[in-house]
């Protein structure tokens, strides 16, 4: 083991990578239960939802622990989940046309972790843009967080307005939040985890949560979700910008994530990202195994530093984080139940869009030409529903702001492709 993990090279031990790989999975497994009830609201089984996301994650996280060796989880990520479930799919659009993009952007990321053209891609697009994709999908979650738990809903005469306070299920929210947040202010391992089960008893206690028959038993819905793929209406309804938003987001968040992780855990080396071919070949993998068995894509989770913080550095943490996610396919009756109470996932997207919307700091404020278009991706992504809109309206805006300035050489070649592409997309199509 330590050959395979170069255990002692990294100053760690078995147990201390056991113990990170518990404290890592403490804090991410609240995925299983809230991406099976987001991708559930665009008429998606959850039993089969269920095993897609454990089955996606413990593939991603194994290529990542086994072949990279980084003690990082890759599983379906926050935001993307909810843009497939809400923007995505609607209309004509159905969710096996959804999951077919989901399936080609994964696809074309494998190539491009494949090839040097990765980093071309990511140096197009300035710094402070990605900080606020990032933000505008924080927005994003936290908003559908609230519309969830009925703390803002509909209004005629302004589109939304704060809900009645007294409806149950929205206090029960507001007491989830406060408990959640409690936990984090004092940094409580698992402190979302251990926020929704305690609002699970709450909620038993206020008669809003029915247990179920049985809390063991495996899933046996996999055959709805998996192999459900339309690409044929991928193209009858151009979803091509569906494919570049999943493939991009995707992109930025994973490699974010691991440098971040890496660079905590020391692992950087010449401020380089060692073996980062594998490492995003592992995302990549994992959204299109993800795809074909019925989820949206995965990324790097950033809930990986704090097993990190514990001394987690090799791929072992990893491994120990997919056999414990392989254990949760053992408690879908009761994940069914915890994911159909909004007061229970509906802190989760709220403190997850906290989380995200926190990188505002990082972008260039003094920057004109940048800072405006950042601000329409952060404002857009949330008001018009849709994250990619948001990024198809920055993204053309940019260009178009440097060139007024006289600066259009500033911007990336490839970028003006971008822009062109959103902009036929948003003119012409109706995602």
């Amino acid at each position: 083991m330590n050959r395979w993990f170069a255990l002692k090279e990294r100053g760690t031990t078995v147990q201390t990578e056991v113990m990170a790989g518990i404290t890592t999975f403490f804090t991410m497994v609240y995925i299983v239960i809230v991406n099976p009830g987001v991708l559930g609201q665009a008429g998606m089984d959850f039993e089969g939802v269920f095993m897609a996301t454990i089955f996606a994650s413990i593939i991603g996280t194994l290529i990542m622990g086994m072949g990279s060796n980084y003690p990082i989880v890759i599983a379906p990520g926050m935001g993307l989940n909810a843009y497939f479930a809400f923007t995505v799919v609607g209309g004509e659009v159905t969710w096996q046309m959804a999951l077919a993009a989901v399936a080609m952007s994964g696809i074309l990321f494998v190539l491009l972790s494949l090839t040097s053209f990765r980093y071309m891609l990511l140096d197009a697009i300035p710094a402070s843009l990605k900080h606020a994709i990032t933000a505008g999908i924080g927005l994003f979650i936290t908003f559908i967080g609230l519309q969830n738990a009925g703390i803002i809903v509909d209004s005629p005469a302004t589109l939304v307005t704060l809900g009645d306070l007294r409806e149950p299920m929205t206090y029960l929210t507001l007491i989830g939040l406060v408990i959640t947040l409690v936990l984090m202010s004092y940094r409580v391992k698992g402190y979302l985890f251990i926020g929704m089960l305690l609002t699970a008893v709450l909620a038993f206690l206020m008669g809003l949560l029915d247990m179920p028959d049985k809390w063991i038993g495996w899933p046996s819905g996999l055959s709805e979700t998996a192999f459900q793929m339309d690409f044929s209406g991928v193209f009858e309804h151009g979803l091509y910008a569906v494919i570049f938003t999943f493939l991009l987001i995707t992109l930025f968040d994973t490699t974010g994530t691991m440098l971040g992780v890496a660079e905590q855990a020391g692992l950087m080396k010449d401020g380089k990202f060692p073996r980062s071919r594998g490492a995003l070949l592992a995302d990549a993998v994992g959204t299109t195994a993800g795809a074909a068995l019925g989820t949206s894509p995965t990324s790097a989770y950033i809930e990986s530093s704090a097993g990190v913080a514990v001394g987690g550095r090799t791929g072992l943490t990893a491994v120990v984080v997919s056999v414990l996610l392989g254990l949760t396919l053992f408690i879908a009756p009761l994940a069914q139940v915890l994911a159909g109470i909004p007061a229970i996932t509906a802190p989760a997207l709220i403190i997850v869009g906290f989380l995200m919307i926190s990188v505002v700091q990082k972008i260039e404020w003094t920057d004109f030409e940048v800072v405006f278009p950042a601000f329409l991706i952060i404002v857009l992504m949330p008001l018009t529903y849709s994250i990619a809109t948001g990024i198809g309206v920055g993204f053309i805006v940019y260009p178009v702001l440097k060139g007024i300035r006289g600066k259009w050489r500033d911007v990336h070649p490839i970028f003006y492709l971008f822009a062109v592409l959103f902009f036929i997309q948003l003119v012409f199509f109706s995602h």
